[in-house]
């Protein structure tokens, strides 16, 4: 069993708070050691959430990477969305999050949803 985490933040404007959350989670994981490997991946609305300007969530983020972690985000979403220059410009990987979640749940990691 790995001993890692794969935080999937999906909430978008409608829940602000909800994604804030788990972006706090992660971060306090890694800055405290509860866990040795916490990865995060944005999926569907939070997408549009992260390029909105929200400066709440882009400090949230800009903390969470100085932590040391690469967001990913989903790659269908953000081409048909038309975000996807908008998260590659802020330092997110843009690529296919389905096998990349599967990958980790194969791992072993524990997996959390906001």
């Amino acid at each position: 069993m790995a001993d890692g985490a794969l935080i999937i933040i999906s909430s978008g404007k409608e829940a602000v708070d909800k994604a804030m959350t788990g972006m706090m989670y992660a971060y306090n994981a890694l800055k405290y050691g509860w866990l040795p490997d916490v990865q995060v991946v944005f999926f569907g609305p939070s997408e549009d959430l992260i390029v909105s300007g929200n400066p709440d969530v882009r400090a949230m983020l800009e903390k969470l990477m100085n932590q040391g972690v690469k967001p990913f985000a989903c790659s269908a979403i953000a081409k048909g969305s038309g975000l996807e220059a908008g998260l590659t410009q802020i330092g997110m990987d843009v690529l296919p999050v389905g096998p990349l979640i599967s990958s980790y749940i194969k791992k072993g990691y524990a997996t959390l949803t906001f």
